[in-house]
């Protein structure tokens, strides 16, 4: 079950965190992974990795770019699974969220994503079929404090999840998206120790408990999710999102 063999997979973001670990287990199921990043380095590490047990290649881009991404998807060719994944975090409110902060925001996580659907889909509908999963966040559906900006482009997100799974439901490709709640990557470390210098351990712990089942997630778990919504077991599942979420949509009262 879960087999992706013969299946050609790209995921953006794919150098570290979830997007890693998304790459990584595709490429043990039997994909050929292509990793879309803004860090090289980071890409040709993971690519390193994979390498022992799996098929992967690496793709420097900026999503937000859109001739960048077209010519890559352009030079890929066949596109069975799109993983949009790549994104940024902004921490503020409205009113400590500047224009630049906002439209920064805004040029990766909605346009980065907007042109890979965009390069993708084609491909998908002259092949005959596809799966396309967004990483959207519980931010799109529930408030969550000084996540502004970052909730904005997660609730897009969500929104062309929803309509690309509409309007293509004729080509057979399907569109779904994963919403986490806290996930336990180097983001989250980098975040903690760079704004709670000598305090880590204690953070650290506040946020993990802010999910109802009192950690965080791992990358590896929501690996394994998207595993399922990309694989021809899901071939039921359309226009959905699937909170992974530690309980926190439903249970943080």
């Amino acid at each position: 079950m879960f087999s992706l063999k013969g299946k050609t997979a790209v995921i953006t973001g794919g150098g570290s965190g979830i997007g890693k670990a998304i790459a990584q287990l595709f490429a043990k199921q039997g994909a050929a992974v292509h990793i879309i990043e803004l860090n090289a380095e980071a890409a040709a590490a993971t690519v390193a990795e994979i390498a022992a047990d799996g098929v992967a290649f690496a793709h420097s881009c900026d999503v937000s770019q859109q001739e960048q991404v077209i010519n890559i998807f352009q030079q890929i060719g066949k596109v069975d699974i799109l993983v949009n994944n790549a994104g940024i975090a902004h921490v503020g409110n409205l009113e400590n969220t500047s224009e630049a902060d906002f439209m920064k925001v805004f040029e990766v996580n909605v346009r980065g994503a907007y042109n890979c659907l965009y390069a993708a889909v084609p491909l998908m509908k002259k092949a005959g079929a596809g799966v396309v999963l967004n990483m959207a966040s519980i931010g799109a559906v529930v408030g969550i404090a000084d996540r502004f900006a970052y909730s904005m482009s997660k609730g897009a997100i969500y929104a062309m999840t929803l309509s690309v799974a509409r309007d293509y439901l004729a080509s057979n490709i399907r569109c779904n998206s994963i919403s986490p709640a806290r996930v336990h990557t180097p983001f989250v470390d980098g975040f903690i120790a760079k704004n709670y210098a000598g305090q880590e351990k204690e953070i650290f712990e506040k946020l993990s408990k802010s999910q109802p089942i009192g950690r965080m997630g791992s990358p590896a778990e929501v690996a394994s999710l998207a595993l399922y919504l990309c694989s021809d077991e899901a071939s039921f599942i359309s226009g959905n999102d699937y909170p992974i979420d530690g309980g926190f949509i439903k249970l943080n009262n």
